[in-house]
C-alpha cells in the first residue's frame, strides 16, 4: 500500500501540465498523422453524396492530443473530375468553374495504426 504513495506524490507534484489533455501542434508529414489524414479523406469521400471524389489541397492545422493517439486536423479539400472509386485520385485534376467546389473540414481521428484501426470521432465541413 505504501509503495503507491511516492507515485501519487509524484503525480501531484507534476500537476496539471502532465495530466493535461490539450491538443498540441505536430508535423504535417509524420507517418501517423498522414495515415489519419488518408483515413479522414477516404471517410469523407465515402459518405459524401457527391459522385465525384475530393482530394487534399492543403493542411491548415495538424495537432495531436497529449498522451494519446487522437489527432485533430483542419483540411482544405477540392472536388476533382474523377469519380469516388477511381484510382489515383491524388493526381486527378480539380474541377473548374461552378462545379469546382472546395470545402474546409475539421476531423478528429483516433488512431491505433499498429492494429490498422482508425475511428472518426468528429467531423464538420463547410463549403468555401
Amino acid at each position: 500500500m505504501f509503495w503507491k504513495l511516492p507515485l501519487l506524490l509524484g503525480l501531484l507534484a507534476l500537476g496539471p501540465p502532465v495530466c493535461s489533455w490539450t491538443f498540441e501542434d505536430v508535423g504535417k508529414t509524420g507517418k501517423e498523422f498522414s495515415l489519419c489524414v488518408e483515413f479522414a479523406l477516404h471517410h469523407f469521400n465515402e459518405h459524401q453524396p457527391d459522385e465525384n471524389a475530393y482530394k487534399l489541397l492543403w493542411i491548415r492545422r495538424s495537432q495531436r492530443k497529449k498522451y494519446s493517439w487522437t489527432y485533430f486536423m483542419d483540411l482544405n479539400l477540392g472536388r476533382t473530375i474523377c469519380k469516388k472509386h477511381d484510382e489515383d485520385i491524388d493526381n486527378c485534376p480539380l474541377q473548374e468553374g461552378p462545379e469546382g467546389k472546395k470545402v474546409n473540414c475539421t476531423f478528429i481521428v483516433n488512431s491505433r495504426s499498429w492494429f490498422t484501426q482508425f475511428t472518426l470521432l468528429n467531423s464538420t465541413c463547410q463549403q468555401i
